[in-house]
């Protein structure tokens, strides 16, 4: 074979990554307008008031004959989501990895949750019951979708470029949802000017997410391709069994499950800041929705350059310590968060976007870090337990800071009792020899990670 075809081979084999890899961006530029518009400001509040609509003279409702409080329904409807999820991930990622067809599970995850979110159109009057079975599906759908997205990864990017592509991949789903989110939030604002009441807005934005993340999952169906794997034919377990599977395994991989856990503790507290931020905005604070809805998008449109701007550090610097460097950055910005004055929205801005500026990047690096620990084979199971820690077992932190608010009455000893996750998952994450970790799972040790 000569030279030139060598060439023109390399050549094409770099275009056709290329091209798989913006295809692969798209599926997060699709998805995470649900978790921004739908999740984070629109569906709690609507479905709690469709769930107060139906409540009895006690503002008790009764799903299947069980009485709960209508202002508790959302939670208690997210928490069923993370239990299925939790069930049919690691089911999902381990019949992507046993068959080598992942493309196939991938859209069947996200056009049932495309759908489902579609369907929220349809939540008006007394039809709480709709909503929550649509949440759920929606939620546990993007889960299993989510799993098979990253198990994409160590696929479709070479070590040394892993870290720049999981952080475009998250910089695109943070534009996506800051877009969409102007977007909802004009209609919202102005529903009078476009002649439709404040509900049927809201149900107009619900809808629109699902239509969005169904048109844009075309494009990484398009440009992503299977491969067979060496798990395949292998039958795969059910729920627990799979789980419970998939861990004797990683315990083969200490080193791997050293990174898992320090992800598990520094995420939980990740996860509980963008949870609570909101609660300690308008409790402590006192600060109003409009103000709250602001600080969500500054967060999402810093969070583009966040990530893009620690993934260029990470090609210096290496992953690991770049995210070692963004937990102390949540540290002191957890620590200015408790001093911040009541009524002051600008500095509570400050500290949005403090949060926006390292969220992204502690997402994308540590996704493209644990893609390196992952062997060969089994990319999708391995992500299952991946994202149950990002989903499923986030679950520590807001119970500590309920727990804190309850002893203290104060929403500031609440939230810099976060602290204590970034401090302990800083630590986790220094003593894991992460060279030795990609080197144990069977892969190739990149020249800085």
């Amino acid at each position: 074979m000569g030279t030139e075809t060598v060439r023109a081979q390399a050549t094409d084999e770099v275009t056709e990554r290329r091209r798989e890899q913006r295809g692969w961006y798209f599926y997060d530029w699709a998805c995470s307008v649900y978790s921004t518009s739908v999740l984070t400001v629109f569906l709690g509040p609507y479905l709690t008031s469709v769930a107060k609509h139906a409540a009895d003279a006690d503002g008790f409702v009764h799903p299947l004959g069980i009485p709960v409080r209508a202002g508790s329904f959302f939670a208690y409807t997210v928490s069923a989501s993370v239990i299925l999820s939790i069930f049919v991930m690691p089911m999902a990622g381990a019949a992507a990895d046993r068959t080598g067809r992942k493309k196939p599970l991938l859209a069947l995850s996200a056009y049932l949750g495309a759908t489902a979110t579609t369907g929220m159109f349809f939540l008006d009057g007394d039809r709480y019951l709709l909503g929550g079975l649509l949440l759920i599906v929606a939620n546990a759908s993007v889960a299993v979708s989510m799993v098979l997205y990253n198990s994409y990864l160590p696929q479709i990017a070479p070590p040394e470029e892993r870290d720049a592509v999981s952080s475009r991949g998250w910089a695109f789903g943070y534009a996506a949802g800051s877009l969409m989110l102007v977007v909802n939030l004009v209609l919202y604002s102005a529903h009078d000017s476009f002649g439709v009441s404040e509900s049927t807005a809201v149900r107009i934005c619900l809808a629109s997410a699902g239509i969005w993340w169904g048109a844009f999952t075309l494009v990484p169906l398009k440009r992503l391709r299977d491969r067979p794997t060496a798990a395949a034919g292998q039958a795969p377990g059910h729920g627990w069994r799979q789980l419970a599977a998939t861990v004797r395994d990683m315990r083969g991989k200490p080193l791997t499950l050293a990174f898992l856990f320090a992800y598990l503790v520094y995420n939980d507290g990740i996860q509980t800041v963008i949870s609570q931020a909101s609660v300690y905005g308008s409790e402590e604070l006192g600060l109003s929705q409009s103000t709250l809805i602001v600080a969500v998008l500054l967060v999402q449109v810093l969070a583009v350059g966040g990530a893009l701007g620690m993934g260029r550090l990470a090609r210096t610097y290496g992953a690991k310590r770049t995210i070692l460097g963004s937990l102390v950055a949540w540290t002191v910005t957890l620590g200015a968060g408790y001093f911040l004055p009541a009524g002051a929205p600008v500095w509570f801005f400050v500290l949005a976007a403090g949060i926006g500026l390292v969220l992204g990047g502690s997402q994308a690096l540590s996704r493209s870090l644990f893609s390196h620990l992952v062997p060969s084979g089994k990319e999708a199971e391995y992500f299952s337990a991946y994202e149950m820690s990002d989903r499923g077992m986030s679950w520590l932190g807001p119970l500590l800071f309920g727990l804190t608010y309850q002893l203290t009455g104060s929403y500031r000893d609440a939230i810099i009792s976060l602290v204590a996750f970034f401090v302990i998952g800083f630590v986790l994450l220094a003593r894991v020899p992460v060279q030795q970790a990609v080197h144990d799972a069977g892969n190739p040790v990149p020249d800085r990670i």
